[in-house]
């Protein structure tokens, strides 16, 4: 299969057929995960230890299940009790892990760009978890499979992500891969919170949802990352909603058939209204999360696959 990088630390390295292949190997995971007995031996012997220096729920939880469903040894590092906290840099840290001889590291940090950092300094697979505002890849991937197994191609589609694409790593990400993939995207927000250099993705921008959302096939909608705010990017929640937020109305702009998806966490009532969120026949929010799973044990197979030929080509050494 076409899959050749050594680390997912974005979208960016990635080519179309290195996406399709992580995507159609998602797809036999998802079926294994429907399945009674959802385990596989693709990981066996190898041990994954999870990063996150960011509190997360659904990712983390969704690598761990991912890990051991392929049967790896899965650690998670407590890193907001981490010697990192008494004063040790990230590269001693990366180090210190290097001497237990990891296979899989999996990292979210703060600061675009750690992740990166650390890939170069040990002899293991790193995947990108999120790094601060630069990339959140397997996010990516996870809404390229959800859009395609929902729209049946993931290409030529107009897709609008919405909201806060300033702090979005998310927004990032999917612009890459659905740019790489020959979509047409259309950011959608408040300028405080669509910088118009995001035109250099080659989407389009507006500040009206409902010229924004005219005939989509998909609209995306993001959380407002208020953390990471640190001035008066809206006027208020309710103002946001009323002019940003999804609900019916707006939604009725997009084609009938549009899906509706979101990351999560959400802000029901910011940026997407409740009954929309729950809508069976128009949300996918729910396939995302279980999508997750699949390519997070898609992307852990395929890199787990070139280490273990890398590390026989070296002749077991550890590389």
């Amino acid at each position: 299969m076409a899959f050749r990088q050594k680390h997912l630390l974005g979208i960016e390295p990635l080519h179309p057929e290195e996406i399709k292949t992580v995507l159609d190997v998602a797809d036999t995971y998802v079926d294994l995960n429907r399945q009674s007995n959802k385990h596989s031996d693709a990981l066996k012997g190898l041990t994954q230890i999870n990063m996150f220096f960011e509190n997360s729920t659904r990712t983390q939880a969704s690598f761990e299940l991912a890990g051991k469903r392929l049967g790896a040894d899965v650690m998670n590092m407590a890193m907001q009790a981490s010697s990192i906290k008494k004063g040790e840099t990230l590269i001693d840290t990366a180090l210190t892990l290097n001497a237990m001889h990891p296979d899989l590291l999996v990292v979210r940090h703060p600061h675009s760009g750690a992740v990166d950092l650390l890939a170069q300094k040990v002899n293991c697979a790193v995947l990108n978890a999120g790094d601060g505002k630069h990339e959140h890849p397997t996010q990516a991937l996870l809404d390229a499979l959800t859009i395609r197994r929902a729209k049946g191609r993931l290409h030529r589609l107009n897709i609008a992500i919405c909201g806060d694409i300033t702090h979005s790593r998310v927004a990032r990400s999917n612009l890459i891969l659905l740019g790489k993939m020959e979509n047409r995207v259309r950011l959608v927000g408040p300028p405080t919170l669509v910088p118009q250099q995001f035109r250099e993705f080659g989407c389009e921008i507006y500040d009206d949802m409902a010229e924004g959302l005219k005939d989509v096939d998909v609209v995306m909608m993001l959380r407002l990352q208020k953390e990471r705010m640190d001035g008066g990017f809206i006027p208020s929640e309710r103002e946001y909603f009323y002019r940003y937020g999804l609900d019916a109305d707006k939604l009725a702009h997009a084609k009938p058939d549009a899906i509706v998806m979101h990351p999560g966490p959400m802000n029901r009532g910011v940026e997407i209204d409740g009954t929309i969120a729950d809508d069976i026949n128009r949300s996918v929010i729910q396939e995302q999360v279980e999508m997750g799973v699949a390519v997070r044990m898609a992307a852990m197979d395929l890199l787990a696959r070139n280490l273990k030929a890398e590390r026989e080509a070296n002749n077991g050494v550890m590389v």
